[in-house]
């Protein structure tokens, strides 16, 4: 018997280092777009910088070999979402996904919607939903939710940079509206519609969600899972941005080749700077060596570097 006859090929990864601006489409989950991806680019290593609801479409960026080591970055960005709600019924999710609640009547207008978008600009208290992945003892909190055990959750304080209406000019269509909300990490989308609309006295729940940024992220940049299964490896390597991309809005320093080379074996430098600074360096051949930090002796001490530098 030739036992390798059925053995699937197996397809042999490459050590690629990179960052892919995914615009990942409604109904799969952030990991599954993650492997996808890394089938697609036969990636040794890859991370995502923090997950979006299988409801949910948009910016997901993705972390090919050493750029995993700043996927973290982003994790405390703003976020920026276009959502679309229904008023007038909730759900036990606060999503489309949810089981139906209750069903009010809906009276409101659309000035009485931007004044109460208003309201929730700034600072705000939100309890996290039961059906999220925050974990007590060890579970996810969408576990006990399934189960049908309510757990005690704490307030959390996030903050809402900017709320507005993306179609101010329009009437309620079907009882639906959309809004653009600029937020902190740690926001839930979904809790903020439901809110709203208990502020509008009807009741809402989310119907879709698109993320539009993460800091200076943007979807300018990012490509669909479709778009890149239609190129061949070269193109799709083209589509990939360095390491460093994802430090862009981080400061930086330029070192010599002696200094370089220190870093490199992660000694500290001499180099006076603001304490707690953190700043990018790179040696005297453009090369980016990592992410280092300023100390209060006036050194500069690597936090993460790149192995390849």
């Amino acid at each position: 018997m030739n036992r390798g006859t059925n053995a699937s090929v197996r397809v042999p990864r490459r050590r690629l280092n990179g960052v892919l601006l995914l615009d990942k489409a409604v109904g799969i989950s952030s990991n599954h777009a993650l492997q996808a991806a890394r089938r697609l680019y036969r990636a040794e290593k890859a991370g995502h910088t923090g997950t979006l609801d299988p409801l949910a479409s948009g910016l997901l960026p993705l972390c090919f070999g050493e750029a995993t080591k700043f996927s973290g970055e982003l994790l405390d960005a703003d976020k920026q979402y276009l959502a679309t709600v229904q008023l007038g019924i909730t759900t036990d999710t606060a999503d489309a996904e949810g089981r139906v609640l209750e069903t009010r009547a809906v009276e409101v207008s659309a000035d009485d919607i931007t004044a109460v978008l208003a309201e929730f600009v700034g600072e705000i208290d939100q309890v996290p939903p039961m059906y999220s992945a925050l974990k007590r003892d060890g579970k996810p909190l969408y576990e006990y939710a399934r189960a049908g055990i309510e757990i005690e959750r704490k307030a959390r304080r996030v903050v809402i940079y900017d709320l507005r209406r993306s179609d101010p000019a329009t009437a309620l269509v079907n009882n639906g509206f959309m809004f653009e909300v600029r937020c902190s990490k740690g926001t839930y989308v979904r809790t903020l519609a439901a809110d709203i609309g208990e502020r509008l006295g009807c009741g809402a729940h989310l119907t879709a969600l698109r993320r539009t940024a993460i800091g200076d992220l943007s979807l300018d940049k990012a490509h669909t899972l479709s778009d890149i299964e239609r190129l061949d490896e070269t193109a799709r390597d083209e589509l990939l941005l360095a390491p460093d991309f994802l430090l862009a809005g981080i400061g930086e320093v330029r070192l010599d080749a002696v200094a370089a080379t220190q870093l490199k074996h992660g000694q500290t430098l001499v180099r006076p700077g603001q304490p707690g600074l953190r700043v990018r360096a790179y040696g005297p051949d453009d090369r980016f060596i990592g992410l280092c930090q300023h100390t209060e002796d006036d050194r500069l001490r690597p936090l993460r570097l790149v192995a390849d530098a």
